[in-house]
């Protein structure tokens, strides 16, 4: 992956962007912002996150959505430096972020209420520029309001958070019950993190030795999959029964094959990774146990809102899932090291890098 060189169109005023330029490899760039069209508000990205989702966009997965060059980054935390017109309840210098995702309100699922999960859905970041760039022009019926009292850095996590809490949600966790999260990145951690603070009892199984480390030292028991019959140790954590509810969030084929041994007559298995191809499933043990298979794909304002409270409360403990913080100018460094499993969360410093 190589960092290829700036490039600089005229313009009095410019602020710099990270663009995915197609064969693995991502670029920065300057970029004369425009101003925000009506309806529209200018933020002053300060951090973006970089995820498993934007991994995937740089392996080539997302091809078909993502024309290249293309501004990604969807996890973002800013403040609003302009307004459009027509825009009411905002002011410049509020904090905010973004919920990435643009409906069309006129498809099957969302006439039924899921518009979350529209079938024209555009996600902001993915099918549309993201948020990589010093200045983002963006919907303002997309902003999610941040308390000043959150720090920015912390705020990029958001987005993230209100997956987990959308995952936690999805599988109607209640307290007292028995969680297995498969897969101990920075989604898993966060499902444990908040499916603990609902109070359930959670183990994480996770293969990576550093990974392991990074979540006992959050206080989870962490299962070593190629040094313990997981299967087993399940079963005895629940006396015969199998876990509550298992959330699948690895990706890896093994794992969604044997995801389905670890839980309860009835019990429930969420589908959170991102499967670039189809995965066998043990249909069998679906069938034998009564079990609930279910996908959790993104999230809707609650959760985000939910997700606010949670990093603000201190619930979520952001610094210790931060690995580090780069200037935009490094963000082929940041891909890499995410890439080869260095790191939990990385983000990157937007604004710093601002011309």
């Amino acid at each position: 992956m190589l960092l290829r060189g700036i490039t600089r169109p005229m313009g009095a005023r410019t602020v710099l962007t990270a663009n995915y330029l197609g064969d693995r490899t991502i670029g920065i760039r300057e970029a004369d912002p425009s101003p925000p069209k009506a309806g529209q508000v200018q933020i002053e990205v300060a951090y973006t996150g970089i995820c498993g989702t934007d991994l995937h966009i740089l392996h080539g997965h997302m091809d078909a959505r993502v024309r290249p060059p293309a501004v990604v980054g969807h996890e973002m935390s800013g403040v609003i430096a302009t307004l459009g017109d027509g825009v009411r309840g905002w002011a410049a210098g509020d904090h905010v972020t973004v919920m990435p995702l643009d409906w069309d309100g006129t498809c099957p699922a969302c006439r039924a209420g899921n518009e979350h999960i529209c079938q024209n859905l555009t996600f902001v970041g993915i099918d549309s520029p993201g948020a990589l760039q010093g200045r983002w022009n963006v919907d303002a019926d997309l902003l999610v309001a941040l308390p000043k009292s959150l720090r920015l850095d912390h705020a990029a996590l958001v987005e993230p958070v209100a997956v987990a809490v959308h995952d936690v949600r999805r599988a109607e966790l209640a307290p007292g019950d028995r969680a297995v999260v498969v897969g101990g990145g920075p989604i898993g951690v966060l499902i444990a993190l908040v499916a603990r603070h609902k109070g359930a009892e959670v183990v994480v199984v996770e293969i990576d030795p550093l990974r392991r480390e990074a979540v006992a030292a959050m206080g989870f028991h962490v299962l070593d999959p190629a040094a313990t019959d997981q299967t087993r140790w399940v079963e005895e954590w629940t006396q015969g029964a199998g876990a509550d509810v298992a959330f699948e969030v690895s990706g890896a084929a093994a794992a969604v094959l044997g995801v389905t041994d670890l839980v309860k007559v009835r019990g429930t298995v969420v589908v959170v990774a991102i499967h670039p191809q189809p995965r066998p499933v043990d249909l069998q043990r679906v069938f034998w146990r009564e079990l609930r298979l279910l996908g959790a794909r993104v999230y809707q304002r609650t959760d985000f809102e939910r997700a606010v409270e949670l990093l603000g409360s201190g619930v979520i403990p952001a610094d210790e899932l931060i690995t580090k913080i780069v200037p935009i100018t490094e963000t082929a460094d940041a891909f890499a090291a995410l890439e080869s499993g260095r790191a939990m969360k990385i983000l990157v410093d937007v604004s710093g890098g601002a011309a």
